[in-house]
């Protein structure tokens, strides 16, 4: 039966998937935000957390532990992934939202060897408080509401974000824009200023303009295996590209990175973009 709860930042829903014995689609609000199949952690329902797992896959050889940052919980999806793809693995989840983090882990509990430490405070003030050089990979996917938050978004959370960042290390964000990209083309712009390497997997439609929808940025100091990224994106049940070098700089065009005193949420979906029932 769907579970419901009231929790810090709106109504938490809990619905159950029909097909798959123990699978759960989370809400915030009638807004999706995490799938997550408790006997298979692997099995990525949505888009995005099939591209943020890509690129997680391709950040170092297969299978090696990694010590990772996730901002945002959600139903721990991405955690529950990485526990069970690259076992070792220490990883510190990050939720503004303390009493959804309380919903999920009661209802849809880790298991105790998952090596998944969870904190309930903001993304932002963990980052900036977090040790230098201590993550391999810093995972952004914070969403109030359907909205990336403003002080996420600036030239000094991209800093602060490499300062825990390893030499080899990368970030990986998901981001939700549409045509003119006026909000994604900042963020790449941000992040062009604080790492030497970037990469956007999206869907074909979404870059045509043709409809709002996530994209997935990538950032780092050492070079991404672009070869491996490229294909798992391209061979997915969801096709995606993977833009990178002249084409980037290229989409990017004219946009500069976003101040703390500029910043301002991601752009409101259109209705529907991000709905269910």
């Amino acid at each position: 039966m769907p579970v419901t709860r009231v929790v810090d930042h709106g109504t938490a829903k809990l619905l159950p998937d029909v097909d798959r014995d123990r699978a759960w689609l989370l809400t915030v609000d009638g807004s999706p935000q995490s799938y997550v199949d408790l006997d298979e952690p692997t099995y990525l329902e949505f888009e995005y957390a099939r591209r943020l797992a890509h690129a997680l896959d391709t950040a170092a050889a297969p299978g090696r532990p990694l010590d990772v940052v996730h901002l945002g919980g959600g139903a721990l999806t991405l955690p529950r992934y990485v526990a069970a793809t690259r076992p070792g693995s220490r990883q510190d989840v990050v939720e503004a939202d303390r009493g959804l983090l309380r919903f999920v882990v009661e209802k849809l509990p880790l298991p105790a060897d998952s090596g998944i430490t969870v904190h309930g405070t903001d993304a932002r003030a963990w980052v900036e408080a977090a040790p230098e050089s201590s993550a391999d990979v810093v995972v952004g996917d914070v969403f109030g509401g359907c909205r990336v938050p403003a002080h996420l978004t600036s030239d000094a959370y991209a800093a602060a974000v490499r300062r825990v960042l390893r030499a080899d290390g990368c970030y990986i964000a998901n981001l939700a824009d549409g045509s003119p990209f006026a909000f994604l083309r900042s963020q790449l712009a941000t992040f062009a200023g604080a790492f030497e390497e970037l990469a956007l997997i999206a869907e074909p439609g979404l870059l045509r303009g043709r409809r709002f929808g996530n994209a997935v940025l990538l950032a780092g100091h050492a070079p991404f295996d672009l070869g491996s990224l490229v294909r798992r994106t391209a061979a997915d049940v969801f096709p995606a590209r993977v833009v990178h070098g002249d084409a980037l700089r290229k989409f990017i065009g004219d946009a500069r990175a976003v101040r703390d005193a500029e910043a301002v949420p991601s752009p409101e979906p259109p209705d529907g973009a991000f709905s269910v029932g």
